[in-house]
């Protein structure tokens, strides 16, 4: 006998599923938009002429320049204060990958009477003000003549990087069976040997995401820098707020909003060129434990 009951028909389902679609990519492009818009208005203040900066009705460009890239990059030493950062930034986020690596692994395997404590002090030091630590700091780096120096502003960094680095590795290493490493330990390997050798290579892009986020948290720290250094460590941000503090002129707008393009700029290659790695950490992260 053959049915002669037809099939349900696709079409509404279908068009509702591609509305929905249509709907969450618009949301997104105009969450998008609004996270941007500063951003792109800054880049279009850096290409105008004074006088076209505070029109009204706004304009985004009507006349392109580039005199504040100019005038204001050798004044500014930029070239000097991005290689500055560039230098601390990258220190302070492979020592802080270090030291906390190890101690989130010691905090997730290790089972030690007052770990609990330790582990809560770590993270109630991100809640201590930064101003409240950089005056000590600077008296002692002051004391010791370590002032204006790139290791005083690395370690600095390290200060707030490493609680950072510790719960994020933590909750990374957690998710990772402990037979791992005990595998490793029966074979011969001691236990810096199975972290080294099997645990590190297993969240490696663990390592690499956090590892990202401390590149950008170092790079845009502006108190540490602005109080531990005076000319020869000065990193981009100070230099910002230098220009940003000069009202002799009536406010440099044009070369502040320049800086800050050219500021923004490594970040976002930086971001683009490691963004995959970015992308598989954060979902191993999110899926894992």
């Amino acid at each position: 006998m053959v049915s002669t009951s037809a099939p349900a028909p696709k079409g509404r389902g279908a068009g509702r599923s591609s509305l929905g679609r249509i709907a969450t990519i618009a949301a997104a492009i105009l969450v998008t938009l609004a996270f941007l818009y500063p951003v792109i208005y800054m880049v279009s203040i850096s290409f105008k002429l004074p006088k076209d900066i505070f029109t009204v009705p706004p304009k985004w460009i009507s006349q392109v320049t580039f005199d504040n890239y100019v005038s204001y990059f050798n004044q500014a030493r930029i070239l000097p204060r991005m290689i500055n950062t560039i230098i601390v930034a990258s220190g302070a986020s492979i020592i802080s990958m270090v030291a906390g690596s190890m101690a989130g692994y010691a905090l997730s395997r290790m089972r030690m009477r007052g770990a609990g404590v330790v582990g809560g002090l770590i993270l109630a030091s991100r809640a201590v003000p930064p101003i409240a630590l950089v005056v000590p700091m600077f008296l002692v780096a002051r004391k010791m003549g370590l002032t204006d120096q790139y290791i005083t502003v690395i370690l600095a960094y390290v200060t707030f990087l490493v609680p950072y680095v510790v719960w994020l590795m933590r909750a990374f290493f957690k998710s990772l069976p402990k037979e791992l490493e005990e595998a490793a330990m029966i074979d011969g390997c001691s236990r810096f040997g199975a972290f080294f050798r099997i645990i590190v290579p297993c969240s490696l892009t663990g390592m690499v995401s956090t590892l990202i986020f401390c590149i950008i948290l170092a790079w845009e720290e502006l108190l540490f820098a602005l109080i531990l250094t005076n000319d020869k460590a000065v990193t981009i941000p100070v230099a910002i707020a230098g220009i940003a503090a000069d009202t002799e002129h009536g406010g440099l707008w044009g070369p502040l909003a320049a800086v800050g393009t050219l500021t923004v700029l490594p970040v976002v290659i930086f971001a683009l060129a490691v963004q995959k790695y970015l992308i598989k950490g954060l979902a191993d992260g999110a899926t894992k434990g």
